[in-house]
C-alpha cells in the first residue's frame, strides 16, 4: 500500500497557491481556482478550496482529531528557515534536532501546522 494524494483545504486559494509555491518553492503540476496540485516526490500534495471558512476549532487546536499535519523535507532547512522568517511565516518552532532529524514547524495562511525537515544525508 501507498501513499497517493493528501488534499489541504484552504479558505484562499491565491493567497495558499502564493505560500505553497512562492514561499515555500513547491513546484505546481496543475492549477485551477478550485484545485491546485504540486509536483512533489512521491505523494501528490493537492490543495482544494473549501466551502466553508475554517472552524473556531482548528483555528485554536490545530492537533485535534481530523486535522492533517503534513511534511515536507528540504536540502538546507536554515536556509528555508531564513527566507520564511522574513516572508513573516509564524513559526512555531525553531530548527532543532529531533527524533535524528532537524526538523522546524510553520503555519500555513489558515494556520494549518507545517513540518519542515532537513534531508538526512
Amino acid at each position: 500500500m501507498q501513499l497517493s494524494y493528501a488534499i489541504i483545504f484552504v479558505a484562499d486559494m491565491e493567497r495558499s497557491v502564493a505560500f505553497y509555491s512562492d514561499v515555500l518553492g513547491l513546484p505546481v503540476r496543475f492549477e485551477t481556482p478550485e484545485w491546485t496540485e504540486y509536483a512533489t516526490e512521491g505523494a501528490t500534495l493537492a490543495l482544494h478550496k473549501a466551502d466553508m471558512p475554517a472552524s473556531v476549532k482548528a483555528a485554536s487546536n490545530p492537533k485535534s482529531p481530523g486535522h492533517c499535519h503534513p511534511g515536507i523535507s528540504v536540502a538546507d532547512l536554515n536556509a528555508l528557515h531564513s527566507k520564511l522568517l522574513n516572508q513573516g511565516v509564524t513559526c512555531v518552532q525553531e530548527p532543532k534536532d529531533l527524533f535524528g532529524a532537524r526538523i522546524a514547524q510553520y503555519l500555513d495562511p489558515d494556520g494549518l501546522l507545517i513540518s519542515v525537515s532537513e534531508v538526512r544525508e
